[in-house]
């Protein structure tokens, strides 16, 4: 299983930007898909997931309405779109997927929001 992050970056203050989430080694179409962030000197937290049933989202309430998750099957992509940054979205962001009773991760990707 390899999941690979990209996208991150330095954005404004209310700039966007957009992270992806490349996987493979799995059935990729068949598994929920998440996205966590974690701050410096702060714990990894939940930040939005996407089901396989429906393409069903899931968000960490203070993100809601800024960020948008969505999943690209034929590509085997996971994208988070974010809107209306704030400087505490700072982080460096995780994909991550649990797949045969185990949890994987990909390697991250910083994100800095800042004026």
């Amino acid at each position: 299983v390899q999941l690979v992050e990209s996208g991150g970056g330095y954005a404004q203050p209310g700039g966007s930007l957009r992270l992806s989430c490349e996987a493979s080694g799995f059935t990729f179409s068949g598994c929920d898909i998440a996205w966590y962030r974690q701050a410096p000197e702060k714990e990894l937290e939940f930040v939005a997931r996407i089901f396989t049933i429906g393409a069903i989202t899931s968000y960490k309430d203070s993100v809601k309405g800024r960020f948008t998750i969505s999943r690209d099957n034929a590509k085997n992509a996971v994208y988070l779109q974010m809107n209306s940054l704030k400087p505490e979205d700072t982080a460096v962001y995780y994909c991550n997927v649990e797949y045969s009773g185990d949890n994987y991760w990909g390697q991250g990707t910083q994100v800095t929001v800042s004026s």
